[in-house]
């Protein structure tokens, strides 16, 4: 009898990442959870699996909902969860934090509820943080280990903050067996145009068709990130949960490669096959705080699973900005952000 797994936010890039990597890596069942109403672009290529019930089920969840968290539980009985739903655009918190921290912390103790109450279930939970919870962190304590204090940098911060205790207290409080990521920088194809490198790579490739004029409209280019690829993030995943899992632990997971948001723009530039494309602030894409120093220590995690990122932070621009192209070249209409 194969495993089940249960991915809530199955939709999103990283849920429909890891659904691809546990079809080709494992024989488990995968039951993705998402909202009727969730665009499933990220998952076209999962949804003649989903018709013909081949190891790929889809239920309809919401995570403000209790009753409808209970009857996927019920539905799915799994023996792994990665919980990867939330409200996770940091700018949408500022304009609708109240949303943001009923999604990421009343939501996520509704699922882990709701897998507490059940009569036979007792699965292996991952509980998705972000290193967005570090916040603004001085530089003599770089790199952010584990322990480093929080200082959020925005409600989406602080909600990540809630979802992390919550994660840990039900591990502690109740036997749950949930596992805590704090991920720093991830992208690569089907990543949110809301987030800095895939609006950059969307508009370079609008600018290549000539669908905008040659200027990349930004927000702050000073932030230091590390960068990993959404393909390295899911395997670190399925290490998790797979890898002698420990109830209450909590780790940080990243890249090898960090550089500025104004570097990394410089890169995807590069890239492009237009010679002169011009940069431009624009007030509208600053946030009111920033979290601008995101570079972890990850020996922690490494060490437990044996896990090191092996997508190199060039394959994964240039695979970013292939897929921005591919949906231009497929005529698709775009919000211009």
């Amino acid at each position: 009898m194969p495993k089940k797994a249960l991915i809530t936010g199955i939709t999103g890039m990283v849920g429909s990442h890891l659904a691809d990597y546990l079809l080709d890596n494992t024989d488990w069942d995968i039951y993705g959870m998402c909202r009727w109403r969730s665009p499933l672009d990220n998952v076209q290529h999962l949804l003649p699996r989903v018709n013909a019930k081949d190891r790929v089920y889809f239920l309809d969840g919401d995570l403000t909902d209790y009753v409808s968290l209970v009857n996927v539980v019920e539905q799915s009985k799994p023996d792994y969860v990665f919980h990867l739903a939330a409200q996770s655009y940091p700018a949408t918190s500022f304009t609708a934090p109240l949303q943001t921290l009923d999604t990421n912390i009343l939501g996520t103790e509704r699922l882990l509820e709701a897998l507490r109450h059940h009569p036979t279930v007792d699965p292996v939970i991952h509980v998705c943080s972000s290193s967005e919870v570090f916040g603004r962190v001085p530089k003599e304590k770089l790199p952010i280990g584990e322990e480093c204090s929080f200082h959020p940098a925005s409600p989406y911060s602080i909600s990540k903050i809630g979802t992390d205790l919550i994660g840990r207290f039900h591990a502690e409080a109740y036997g749950q067996k949930c596992l805590t990521t704090r991920m720093f920088t991830h992208t690569g194809p089907r990543r949110g145009d809301v987030f800095a490198e895939s609006s950059f790579a969307k508009q370079i490739a609008m600018i290549e068709a000539g669908m905008l004029p040659p200027v990349v409209k930004t927000g702050n280019l000073q932030s230091l990130r590390t960068w990993a690829d959404v393909r390295d993030a899911v395997r670190a995943y399925y290490l998790l949960v797979t890898t002698n899992p420990v109830a209450g632990e909590y780790y940080n997971i990243g890249g090898s490669y960090s550089c500025t948001v104004e570097d990394m723009l410089n890169y995807l530039i590069s890239r492009s096959t237009v010679s002169e494309i011009k940069v431009e602030q624009e007030a509208s894409r600053v946030r009111p705080l920033d979290a601008d120093l995101q570079l972890p220590d990850t020996q922690k995690f490494q060490t437990h699973t044996g896990w090191k990122p092996q997508i190199s932070f060039e394959q994964t621009m240039n695979d970013l900005l292939d897929y921005w192209r591919a949906k231009v070249r497929a005529k698709e209409n775009f919000l211009q952000r």
